[in-house]
């Protein structure tokens, strides 16, 4: 990591976005304690991490797609052993409530080994709210999840801020999720901080909109247009997909027109957070 420095502010969801390799998941280690910093510091809630260790990790827990629970426990075995790891009042009470919050109660006695991927990500999401922490970090949260389960997650996150104040750290190669529930945007690359903004001021960075066309009769001529005037497109059936400036649009249409090139459709779409993350990662 070079030199990075970044807050969190209560009630927050903070999205921590770069490509692989970035140093995502080597700062989340350093923000449970795992790593040490060679220099610098990281503090919570006005204290420091190093000397109050104990104490600040009773009000954080972290999720990972890409962790494993020991697989011949049940998944309430598993809950029940990692609610140790906190001081829990009523800890039967609170684990029925995180199963039935992650919907887990027919999976309960079931032994992890025989838990799909989606489910065993639901178990972890489970395993991390055991505390009702005040900073949760979550690494991939609805990564080989269902679309419906994915998107559950997502609601019950926006929820659990909104009710709670949680503040949220994550990571997530699915952009239309992050502008979904982010409210602000790190980009890393290479151990460094890049942009740090909301997700709709990235995305009104990028100038380009994607026009989408359906031509049944001329598809080869606007293809020579793009071709002449060096525009970005691609072919999708009798779909063409051109990158184009916005103001650039009306005279691109005109373009067609004169070359006898009619379109039966037209959608514009305006630049997303997934076409700055392309941008970034192109120019890199």
């Amino acid at each position: 990591m070079d030199n990075i420095s970044l807050d969190l502010k209560e009630g927050e969801i903070l999205g921590f976005l770069g490509p692989n390799g970035a140093g995502k998941t080597t700062t989340i280690q350093m923000l449970l304690g795992a790593l040490t910093p060679t220099k610098g510091e990281i503090v919570y809630f006005g204290k420091d991490l190093k000397n109050n260790h104990e104490e600040i990790l009773e009000q954080v827990n972290f999720s990972s797609t890409y962790t494993d629970f020991p697989i011949d426990l049940t998944v309430k075995e598993n809950l029940t052993y990692f609610s140790y790891l906190y001081n829990i009042k009523n800890r039967k009470q609170r684990i029925e409530r995180i199963t039935e919050i992650f919907r887990l109660n027919d999976l309960i006695n079931q032994p992890i080994r025989n838990l799909s991927t989606g489910q065993k990500t639901r178990v972890n999401l489970a395993k991390a709210l055991i505390n009702f922490p005040k900073i949760l970090l979550l690494d991939e949260p609805t990564a080989l999840l269902d679309p419906e389960a994915a998107k559950y997650i997502r609601d019950f996150l926006l929820n659990e801020r909104k009710e709670f104040q949680v503040s949220i750290i994550l990571t997530s190669h699915n952009m239309a999720e992050v502008e979904e529930v982010c409210d602000r945007v790190i980009f890393i690359d290479k151990g460094k901080i890049i942009a740090d903004d909301t997700p709709d001021n990235l995305a009104r960075s990028i100038e380009v909109s994607h026009v989408k066309l359906f031509i049944k009769d001329g598809l080869k001529r606007t293809v020579e247009l793009c071709q002449k005037e060096t525009i970005s497109y691609r072919i999708e059936g009798r779909y063409i997909i051109v990158d184009l400036n916005e103001q650039d649009i009306p005279e691109f249409l005109r373009g067609l027109m004169s070359q006898g090139v009619y379109y039966d459709e037209i959608t514009i779409d305006k630049p997303t957070l997934e076409d700055y993350f392309l941008q970034v990662i192109g120019k890199k």
